[in-house]
């Protein structure tokens, strides 16, 4: 999936960007960001392996998309904290939002993603 892919590109933008941030926030901002990220792609690939079963792949996609909420506040508490500049929070909000307007591309058609003899018939 194309969403998977650019996921997987946000998350790694967003470790760089972390890599500067304070060694005092290494085990809460810095670890919370990171976490949630990798959660998007991570549930993403669990939701295709589940394919075959619609309610599942949905549920995994509204999980990936919980955890791009949740990158998103964290993100928006590094700017507000100044270890992050503005540019830096614009680009990466530039990737969050396109993941999640792909991820809800995916959860609206998701019984086009699954996989027979599970899918609905027309």
């Amino acid at each position: 999936m194309d969403v998977y892919e650019t996921a997987f590109k946000m998350q790694q933008t967003i470790f760089q960007i972390s890599k500067d941030w304070p060694k005092e926030e290494k085990y809460a901002l810095t670890d919370q960001v990171r976490r949630s990220s990798r959660s998007i792609g991570a549930n993403l690939a669990e939701a295709w392996a589940k394919r075959r079963y619609p309610a599942h792949f949905l549920s995994m996609c509204t999980d990936a998309d919980g955890e791009l909420q949740e990158t998103r506040y964290w993100l928006d508490t590094a700017v507000t904290c100044e270890y992050l500049k503005s540019e830096e929070h614009e680009a990466v909000m530039a990737q969050l939002l396109e993941v999640g307007r792909m991820l809800g591309g995916v959860i609206q058609q998701h019984e086009s993603f699954c996989e027979p003899p599970h899918c609905p018939t027309a």
